[in-house]
């Protein structure tokens, strides 16, 4: 099978070298080349447009950062969509609003491409070692002829329901996400403010059973103060954002996140977007 992927970013370019190491011919184009040195150098195929890369392909994966890019590359000069086989397949494994990825799916339905919104709740290390979960929305019969794939880049994949389903449902995490480290972090500065020590403080906040699991994967960053991205937290606004526009489109109050959404852009006014998310802790914490 003939695999093209677009988006060679920390996720993306991990989830290419696991299609590259099951065996697919892959081609790739991302907008600066030199991401793509490693999948190159073991037997990947670079192209210098999403046209070009689309060209030969059954599959196409996109993995990129916000819908406009997901649209120009799709529709835009020498975009992908009108240079794919009819018949062929696109993945969307980007994280983008719902009503975008049903709108994707009709200009994808008219060009003869049946397509799959397929994001994926995992970050840098699950992307690497292949133990992604893909929340999928499309039809259960193309999704049934992609899966050998999704498997090479994750381990469990959920079909949601119709197209844009699969993007409800990772805006939905993520917020949870979001939110819960927001909390944690806003907790934890206070106790450290009034005299308690923060490694005391975490062990008692990560064991209680009001705090979410996933948080503990987080410790070391907020003690040792490094923020290196896994998921840099100009995604995770982002991601916000998106689930407060498709709460408008819908007439759904969602206070709470519409709040938590300003805090993390106001942590990215003070340059940490391409700080792991985690590090809401230090904006809070200063």
């Amino acid at each position: 099978m003939k695999i093209a992927f677009i988006g060679l970013g920390i996720m993306g370019s991990r989830m290419a070298a696991n299609v590259l190491n099951g065996g697919h011919s892959l081609s790739v184009y991302n907008r600066t080349k030199n991401k793509a040195e490693s999948l190159l150098k073991n037997g990947a195929k670079w192209a210098d447009s999403p046209e070009e890369v689309a060209k030969d392909a059954n599959v196409i994966i996109t993995m990129l950062e916000n819908p406009d890019v997901v649209e120009d590359l799709a529709l835009g000069k020498n975009g992908f969509l009108p240079a794919l086989k009819k018949g062929s397949v696109w993945i969307d494994c980007s994280t983008v609003n719902p009503s975008f990825s049903k709108k994707m799916g009709e200009e994808a339905e008219k060009h003869g491409i049946r397509f799959l919104d397929a994001p994926v709740s995992g970050s840098k290390e699950p992307a690497a070692k292949a133990a992604l979960i893909f929340l999928v929305g499309g039809q259960a019969d193309d999704l049934a002829e992609v899966q050998p794939l999704l498997d090479l880049m994750g381990n469990k994949t959920i079909h949601i329901g119709d197209t844009g389903k699969g993007s409800v449902m990772k805006i939905m995490i993520n917020q949870l996400l979001g939110q819960s480290m927001l909390a944690f972090s806003e907790s934890l500065s206070l106790g450290i403010a009034l005299g308690i020590d923060k490694s005391k403080a975490m062990d008692i906040l990560l064991d209680s059973a009001v705090t979410p699991p996933i948080l503990k994967a987080f410790r070391s960053r907020i003690e040792d103060e490094n923020y290196e991205p896994n998921f840099p937290l100009k995604h995770l606004q982002k991601d916000l954002q998106l689930f407060t526009d498709t709460a408008y489109e819908y007439e759904k109050a969602t206070p709470s996140t519409n709040v938590a959404k300003e805090i993390y852009a106001l942590a990215k006014q003070k340059n940490q977007g391409d700080l792991d998310f985690s590090s809401i802790f230090k904006f809070i914490n200063e």
